[in-house]
């Protein structure tokens, strides 16, 4: 993922319909195909909304929302970006605490082998 995810627009082919169910389906599409741990995430800091949302594991690119009344769309769809844009930071946040992690165990496993080098040195008897 170079750069952030953001909500583009509604997914086309599952447009909003008004049903005769008390609800209004939204599926939000998404810049990019979000991976694995974005998507794991975001369902994480959707279920903070109400109603819940999550994503579409399927395609990986939508988000699956629902709301009552039309008049609850604006409101819902901003806390909706918000989520996405919090996820993106959680996730570019964990991204860097993982390639941190790599790196100090790289550093670790490349100084092993110098530090028992270093100690039979220095248990060498020169006398």
């Amino acid at each position: 993922m170079n750069n952030t995810i953001k909500i583009v627009g509604i997914d086309q082919q599952r447009p909003p319909r008004v049903r005769k169910e008390a609800y209004i389906d939204l599926v939000l599409k998404l810049s990019d195909k979000a991976p694995s741990g974005w998507i794991d995430l975001f369902d994480t800091l959707g279920r903070q909304i109400n109603p819940a949302v999550k994503m579409d594991k399927t395609a990986g690119d939508c988000i699956m929302a629902w709301v009552r009344t039309m008049d609850e769309i604006p409101a819902h769809f901003d806390k909706i970006k918000q989520k996405v844009q919090a996820c993106n930071v959680q996730y570019q946040e964990q991204l860097q605490q993982k390639l941190a992690a790599a790196q100090i165990q790289s550093e670790n496993a490349a100084s092993q082998p110098q530090a028992r080098l270093n100690a039979i040195i220095a248990a060498l008897d020169f006398d």
